[in-house]
C-alpha cells in the first residue's frame, strides 16, 4: 500500500533483544488479544474487514505469535464480534509464527504475503486451509486512501 502524501520508510529485518523475549513470556498475553480484537472490531466497524473474514473466522480460534518478542494473541470470532480468548491453554484451529519485523512489512505492504510465508518469515500451523484462506483474505484488502490521509493528517503527517 502506498502513501501519495506520506511515505514510510522500508522496514529493515531485525531481531528484538532476546530480554523482551524472556520478559514477555513471563507476562499474561491477554493484552495483546485484546487489543487485536479491539482493532479487528474497529475495522468491521469502519467497513475495512469484508463479511467473509467474519464468516472465515467465526468459532475459529487464531493465534498470532510474534516469535522474537514472546508475544501472543490468541482471538476468536462469536456472533460476528473478534473476542479475545482469555485461557492461555486453549489450542488454537491456526497459529501464525513470525517476527515482528515480518508482520510489519505484512501490515505495511512493504512485502508480498506469499514472498513472506514463501521464504519462512512467515509460518502458518495446524488448520492450513484456514490460514492460506485468511492470508489470501488479508492480500485482498485495500484500506481506502482518505480514512488514512485523516488518521495521519491528525497526526500532523501530510495533509488532510
Amino acid at each position: 500500500m502506498k502513501f501519495p502524501f506520506f511515505s514510510l520508510p522500508a522496514v529493515p529485518e531485525f531481531h528484538s533483544p532476546g530480554f523482551v523475549k524472556s520478559l514477555n513470556q513471563r507476562l499474561p498475553q491477554w493484552p495483546h488479544s485484546a487489543s487485536l480484537c479491539l482493532a479487528l472490531n474497529a475495522a468491521i466497524k469502519l467497513r475495512l474487514l469484508p463479511e467473509e473474514a467474519i464468516q472465515l473466522c467465526s468459532g475459529r480460534r487464531i493465534l498470532i505469535a510474534v516469535d522474537d518478542t514472546g508475544s501472543r494473541a490468541l482471538f476468536t470470532c462469536l456472533n460476528g464480534i473478534f473476542q479475545p480468548v482469555w485461557r492461555e491453554t486453549a489450542n488454537a484451529d491456526v497459529r501464525f509464527h513470525g517476527d515482528l519485523h515480518a508482520y510489519l512489512k505484512l501490515i505495511l505492504r512493504q512485502e508480498d504475503p506469499d514472498t513472506l510465508f514463501f521464504n519462512r518469515q512467515l509460518t502458518i500451523e495446524g488448520d492450513t486451509e484456514l490460514g492460506l484462506a485468511i492470508k489470501n483474505l488479508l492480500d485482498s484488502l485495500e484500506c481506502p486512501q482518505p480514512a488514512f490521509r485523516q488518521f495521519f493528517a491528525r497526526f500532523g503527517f501530510g495533509e488532510a
